[in-house]
């Protein structure tokens, strides 16, 4: 089994949802863990409900930090050194929908799903690469059961998932030389906050923010030998 207590973690999108979980998740096995959001105030508010919940096992900090802009997300790789030391982990998490069919998606939209979905993990990688390599870090990337199975009204979400699967894949290889590990994890529907939902009663069935945080975990403490590149996960039921 991986030691992984002591570890420092970057969670795009932490502040609700799956980078929530997987953020709490990572803090009850001792990993130190930054988040990121679009506002300050959002941030630093799911950064203190972490350190409530986890009671001191570890520390959460949240920054501000867009996964569109490439020198934001310099900024927060660097913040997150100069806080912790170093940086093990990267989960880029943060992601969004907008779905309807191609003659009433605009440009706007598509821009906004490409620009955050794809290439802002391009841009979370890249920023953190070189730190990446120092500790022969872990990159797990959250893209989609939409990236490899097409859907009506899915034009720019399918588009934005199939090329962060591809992209994950490649990079996969890229940087096995470095020691550095790169899963992607494609979700099926999940319990959370994703397209304006409000989880509720009738989410049972669904994935919890929770069991993909436990995946995070089982895959940061399997053997170094052994990679799984990318794992499918779904509700083991259909919706009732």
């Amino acid at each position: 089994m991986q030691f992984i207590e002591g570890k420092v973690a970057l969670v795009t999108g932490g502040s609700k949802g799956i980078g929530f979980g997987i953020a709490e998740a990572l803090l009850w096995q001792g990993i130190n863990v930054a988040i990121t959001s679009r506002t300050k105030a959002a941030a630093v508010e799911a950064a203190k409900k972490l350190n409530e919940l986890c009671k001191g096992k570890a520390k959460a900090i949240g920054l501000k930090a867009d996964v569109r802009n490439f020198k934001s997300q310099e900024k927060a790789v660097q913040e997150v050194v100069d806080h912790f030391g170093k940086l093990d982990i990267v989960v880029a998490n943060a992601g969004l929908g907008h779905f309807g069919p191609i003659d009433e998606l605009t440009a706007e939209q598509w821009q906004e799903t490409i620009d955050t979905n794809l290439t802002g993990v391009f841009y979370s990688v890249k920023a953190a690469i070189e730190e990446l390599k120092k500790s022969e870090g872990y990159i797990i990337t959250i893209s989609s059961l939409a990236g490899t199975n097409f859907f009506p009204n899915g034009a720019a979400y399918n588009a934005s998932k199939f090329g962060l699967t591809g992209f994950s894949q490649a990079i996969m290889l890229d940087l096995r030389k470095y020691k550095i590990k790169v899963t992607t994890i494609m979700p099926g529907s999940v319990a959370t906050y994703f397209n304006n939902h409000i989880p509720d009663g009738n989410d049972d069935w669904k994935i919890q923010k929770e069991d993909i945080g436990s995946m995070v975990i089982d895959l940061l403490r399997m053997h170094p030998r052994t990679l799984p590149s990318k794992i499918e996960v779904r509700p083991s039921l259909p919706p009732s």
